[in-house]
């Protein structure tokens, strides 16, 4: 039997034992909730919903063009950036690639399903997870693709701009594509952004992944691309799935989404108030928080040791990080929310250390 392995799943289970509504924390989406105007958006689609979706996304493509400042040639569409990922690689079929671990598990998931041989560069906890410049030397000609988070996820943490432009020269010496997922980027404070885009033009082996679902809290309409100025690759994407994979809700609501302006300005501000919040709360308890530099928090708390089963019964999900390659019980990953949903997972989170305490000692 099929074992889903993220966040988000809020269906297995829909409330605790005594009836209350889960409050999740296991999905990274921003905190103020899909845009009145994506809404709107969505809900004047609904009469062109008789007509097949824009295979091409031409109005959405212009845009998000415009949105970022780059060639409109440069983007391809899909139903959401895991979508995109599983095209990525039956359109390139790789034969070895190169992970982070911990990362993302969806990568591995997509390379694996064309028979790639996956191998890790293992992120050190000493280091605090973040990838050392050796990881250029890990890259070999044997490598045909290799696959960088930034921010990592669950980590949070930020590759160092040098070793990112390193790794891009090292895959263009070899031969490789460089996929770069920047699916958080819009969460990280601007001293310590660094997008790839300004790399596509001159480097057509960089290919950036985003997303619009945690940015404009809108996993359930699916919308997501890639970026790349390899023009051959961009038609082999579109030999490698179905037409109409992006729907003309979701081509609309991605429409809308870009025009929020003010309201990406408020997340980015909320995320970085309680970001901050929520890390002293963590550290306060006796967690060793890593990087985090996105709208998630990544911690270390062995005790007790079935932290995430307890605050399910108490209402809250939160991700177990054990299952992640390179990792083990006792990592977590929280998404970061408004005061009040923070602090009521604050609260919950110490009265179950207070009751393991208890259990101890009796």
């Amino acid at each position: 039997m099929y074992k889903y392995e993220h966040g988000g799943d809020i269906y297995t289970q829909e409330t605790t034992s005594d009836g209350k509504q889960f409050v999740d924390f296991s999905a990274n989406i921003n905190p103020l909730g899909l845009p009145n105007s994506v809404k709107e958006a969505v809900k004047n689609a609904l009469k062109g919903c008789v007509n097949y979706p824009d295979p091409f996304c031409r109005r959405l493509t212009k845009a998000t063009a415009e949105f970022l400042q780059v060639p409109p040639e440069y983007l391809f569409f899909g139903n959401g950036a895991a979508d995109v990922l599983f095209r990525l690689a039956l359109a390139l079929k790789p034969k070895r690639a190169l992970l982070m671990a911990p990362t993302f598990a969806d990568y591995e998931k997509a390379l694996r399903s064309v028979n790639c041989n996956v191998k890790y560069y293992e992120l050190d906890e000493a280091a605090d997870f973040v990838p050392h410049r050796d990881i250029v030397g890990k890259i070999t000609s044997r490598n045909d693709m290799v696959v960088l988070c930034n921010p990592n996820n669950p980590t949070g943490q930020l590759i160092p701009p040098i070793t990112l432009e390193r790794i891009l020269m090292k895959c263009r010496a070899i031969g490789a594509k460089l996929l770069v997922d920047e699916c958080f980027m819009d969460f990280v404070s601007q001293d310590k952004a660094f997008s790839m885009r300004k790399f596509l033009a001159e480097y057509p082996e960089l290919i950036i992944l985003k997303a619009f679902t945690k940015t404009f809290a809108m996993p359930g309409i699916r919308l997501g691309y890639c970026l790349t100025s390899d023009t051959e690759l961009h038609t082999k994407l579109h030999q490698c799935g179905q037409d109409w994979s992006v729907s003309v809700l979701a081509q609309e609501a991605g429409i809308a989404a870009l025009q929020e302006k003010e309201y990406l300005h408020e997340s980015y501000l909320l995320i970085q108030e309680e970001r901050k919040y929520l890390i002293k709360q963590l550290i306060n308890l006796g967690a060793k928080v890593y990087g985090s530099e996105a709208n998630y928090i990544f911690f270390y708390l062995p005790e007790p040791a079935n932290l995430a089963e307890q605050l399910k019964e108490q209402g809250y999900l939160i991700r177990s990080c054990a299952n992640y390659h390179n990792l083990g019980p006792g990592y977590y990953r929280v998404a970061v929310k408004t005061r009040v949903l923070n602090r009521g997972l604050i609260k919950a989170i110490k009265e179950v250390k207070q009751d393991a305490l208890l259990t101890d000692f009796n």
